[in-house]
């Protein structure tokens, strides 16, 4: 699947976490029935055979709606399920050895802090940049802060789309307008509300605004 930079707008990142008795297939369901426009299955405890069985059904769900759907961090299981890509982080197999693995044809995104390791990123085959995070958030520990300035540098340095991620919701997205960026990564914003696809219609509509300002 090529990258459409429109298909970054509103970038969903699951998280089992928010399920409350729910399965994942049904709260994504719900994220792309809402608008959101690209699907990441993100897991960091879950067995290989549930990881698998996951990753199929989503991988279905996401071609019904025509939304990208990529892997967090585990290059063999975006091979063997054929996903669309995969999500890197710095501390993963780097960019180049993924495209390596995966081929010319599939999506690889990687997740930047500096100017150095986007271009850098680039330079190596990522299709688009992940940078945060650029909130304080809960969902990731070792998160670090990366700058408005930063961001916006980033976005400057590199001809590829970049998305913002980290601790961004309705309330704060608007203070993103002006970086040059192609959308937003989120998990709680959407999966965490008790209406999940009015919390995304929601929040779509605020990032376009955001991203056309």
């Amino acid at each position: 699947m090529k990258l459409d930079k429109e298909k970054l707008l509103l970038y969903a990142v699951t998280d089992r976490h928010w399920l409350n008795g729910r399965t994942l297939t049904e709260v994504v369901r719900e994220s792309l029935e809402g608008g959101a426009t690209f699907i990441q299955l993100r897991e960091k405890d879950l067995d290989e055979e549930n990881f698998l069985k996951e990753a199929w059904e989503l991988k279905a769900l996401c071609a019904e709606y025509g939304v990208p759907f990529v892997i967090n961090d585990n290059v063999e299981i975006a091979k063997e399920i054929d996903a669309d890509g995969v999500h890197v982080g710095q501390s993963d197999m780097e960019a180049g050895n993924v495209r390596e693995e995966l081929g010319p044809d599939k999506i690889i995104g990687v997740s930047a802090q500096t100017v150095e390791q986007a271009v850098l990123a680039e330079k190596r085959g990522a299709d688009y940049l992940g940078v945060g995070a650029v909130f304080p958030t809960g969902s990731k520990d070792d998160a670090e802060d990366v700058s408005k300035e930063t961001l916006k540098a980033i976005c400057e340095a590199v001809s590829i789309p970049v998305i913002a991620i980290g601790g961004i919701s309705r309330d704060n997205v608007g203070e993103l307008a002006g970086s040059g960026l192609a959308g937003i990564a989120v998990i709680s914003a959407i999966y965490a509300q008790s209406d999940i696809v009015e919390a995304t219609k929601d929040l779509k509509r605020l990032t376009a605004e955001m991203v056309n300002s």
